[in-house]
């Protein structure tokens, strides 16, 4: 007998929460992920819709995925913008990537829907938020890459790259040498930036960058344009990344189905240049959580 399709939930602040087989009453890993924040980079939709589409999908992989984790999607979050056309604000002439730190219901109404969904799942104890990852276009770089934070603690600084080091081993298109940690001032609200610094220790947050054009795989000087199906597979190889991380690659069904895909693509081997990091798998570790008065306090003092 087939099993049930997963569920796939509309929220009506326009963000989808997709699970399936979580034990009732079992600790919820959590996977935030945002996109279109700018309306002028439509690649990020691609890359969300390829990660929405392997989720939802019967992939054996996706089916362990859903059984371990939530993921909680918001794939607009500057939708009039869109409607609009407009390259990088809203309605509003707000640069929404840059209000997270006091969001206003009013001028920033999905910001501050999302926010408050966000604070809501951290101060649950049932809930472990362990990973926000925003969803970008650049204009100028190629390949994709992404921006993480700096931490005085060092272990924590070198944990955070263990997921960029190992998507750069599932992604012929994703590089690792232009992913970069920073604390820039002018970033300081957005949402990587914001969140990093309101979470506890075993959240990482990210901000994923897509070349608008092209890329260059590895071991190669040419370079490959960027198609659709191409944004869609690297959103593939972000959701597949995350069964490398929580080290769950014994519990898919073998033989391993293909990845789905709208249509066949003949790229050359490549191999990333990084060496693999140390880092430590947080599957069995459960993050210490603040008191809810404390992360208020928190919260507050940022606005």
């Amino acid at each position: 007998m087939d099993p049930p399709p997963p569920t796939v939930l509309a929220a009506p602040g326009g963000y989808l929460f997709i699970t399936m087989n979580l034990r009732p009453g079992a600790e919820q890993k959590v996977v935030f992920i945002t996109a279109r924040v700018h309306p002028g980079e439509t690649p990020s939709s691609f890359v969300c819709q390829g990660i929405i589409d392997f989720l939802v999908s019967q992939h054996p992989i996706a089916k362990v995925l859903r059984d371990h984790l939530v993921f909680k999607i918001a794939p607009m979050l500057n939708p009039d913008g869109v409607y609009l056309g407009n390259y990088r604000c809203s309605l509003m002439g707000f640069d929404l990537n840059r209000h997270w730190a006091n969001p206003s219901p009013w001028a920033h109404p999905t910001l501050h829907g999302v926010k408050q969904l966000i604070v809501e799942m951290y101060n649950n104890p049932k809930i472990n938020l362990e990973f926000y990852i925003d969803i970008h276009a650049h204009s100028t770089m190629m390949n994709g890459f992404m921006y993480g934070n700096i931490f005085e603690n060092e272990e924590r600084f070198q944990r955070q790259a263990v997921f960029p080091k190992l998507l750069c081993q599932n992604a012929e298109d994703f590089s690792y040498s232009s992913t970069s940690f920073n604390r820039d001032a002018v970033k300081a609200g957005t949402g990587r930036r914001f969140l990093g610094g309101l979470l506890n220790d075993t959240s990482y947050c990210y901000t994923l960058e897509v070349s608008f054009y092209s890329y260059i795989v590895g071991g190669t000087t040419a370079a490959v344009p960027y198609t659709e199906e191409a944004y869609m597979k690297l959103g593939r190889n972000v959701a597949r990344t995350f069964l490398d991380y929580y080290r769950l690659n014994s519990l898919v069904e073998r033989p391993l189905a293909a990845t789905p895909k709208t249509r066949k693509e003949k790229l050359p081997v490549f191999k990333c240049t990084t060496q693999q990091g140390q880092g430590t798998s947080h599957a069995d570790r459960k993050p210490e959580k603040r008191s809810q008065a404390h992360l208020k306090d928190q919260s507050l003092s940022a606005q």
